[in-house]
């Protein structure tokens, strides 16, 4: 009678010979590396750099200190244009003050650094009218007229030169 150790070494000899070919006692079938490199080379390149590019996308992502921003969200206009002014001149030159706040619109996206550094100052996207926003403590409620219409509106930079 043979014993549960020989049955099992039986049967792993039954169900592995592949090709009339002895075992070695290691599976046959190929590991996942050999799955993954059938592909061709290219293939796996592409994959490769698109795992790379998600994951430089992760880490070179600017940091903003969300305490920092509700803080400078309630700054009077003046301090905000003094920060632009000295920090971000480039911005300065494209704010406009309408009312009580201060807007930026750029000709076309500003890098990810610059939309970093506005809303570390306190400003925010405002996707109706495709501009950086900044409340300088006036938080309203939306009206339903046009707010340069409604209220005065200048160009800090234009005033500083005349």
């Amino acid at each position: 009678m043979k014993t549960n150790k020989q049955n099992k070494q039986t049967n792993q000899e039954k169900h592995s010979t592949i090709n009339n070919q002895p075992s070695t006692g290691l599976s046959e079938l190929p590991n996942r590396t050999e799955h993954l490199s059938e592909k061709p080379e290219s293939q796996n390149a592409e994959a490769q750099s698109k795992i790379e590019n998600q994951n430089s996308k992760i880490v070179t992502k600017p940091y903003v200190n969300f305490e920092e921003r509700e803080r400078n969200r309630k700054l009077p206009v003046e301090r905000v244009l003094e920060i632009l002014h000295r920090w971000m001149p480039r911005q300065y030159e494209l704010a406009e003050v309408v009312g009580k706040w201060i807007w930026i619109t750029f000709p076309e996206q500003p890098m990810e650094r610059v939309r970093a550094e506005l809303s570390q100052i306190g400003f925010h996207w405002n996707n109706t009218r495709k501009c950086w926003q900044h409340p300088c403590g006036e938080t309203l409620p939306r009206g339903q007229q046009e707010p340069r219409e409604k209220y005065t509106s200048f160009f800090p930079a234009d005033r500083a030169v005349a």
